[in-house]
């Protein structure tokens, strides 16, 4: 049974950092795609960053590219998502993903196979 489990999210500050987690079970994820998202109250979940089983490849969308990293410690089956300079549009509820396909680096929502439950981000300015 896959597992992912996010921590992390709290209430910050505007400018702040804040680094997430996802420990993965039941799956390597040095043989699947990992990736973020996030949903803020009343707008569709949005993809942020995903990197391959290989962890040769990153891609962000647009509005996070130059504030948040991602990256991942394959010995712990964990990945993170470090944001920069967090702002009120950053506040959301942050999901992990994971594809089966390990070559992949951007999906839509839909094409996720496997969810965490989230970990909420929240921020005040």
């Amino acid at each position: 049974q896959v597992q992912l489990v996010e921590s992390g999210g709290r209430l910050v500050q505007a400018g702040d950092s804040l680094r997430l987690s996802c420990v993965a079970s039941g799956l390597s994820i040095s043989r699947s795609a990992m990736g973020w998202f996030r949903q803020a109250p009343g707008k569709e979940r949005e993809f942020l960053a995903a990197i391959t089983g290989s962890g040769k490849t990153t891609k962000y969308a647009d509005s996070v590219k130059d504030r948040f990293i991602i990256s991942k410690d394959n010995a712990r089956n964990t990945v993170y998502l470090q944001m920069n300079s967090l702002n009120s549009d950053d506040a959301a509820v942050y999901y992990c993903a994971a594809r089966s396909i390990s070559s992949a680096i951007f999906w839509p929502p839909t094409s996720t196979d496997y969810w965490g439950r989230g970990t909420q981000v929240i921020v005040s300015s």
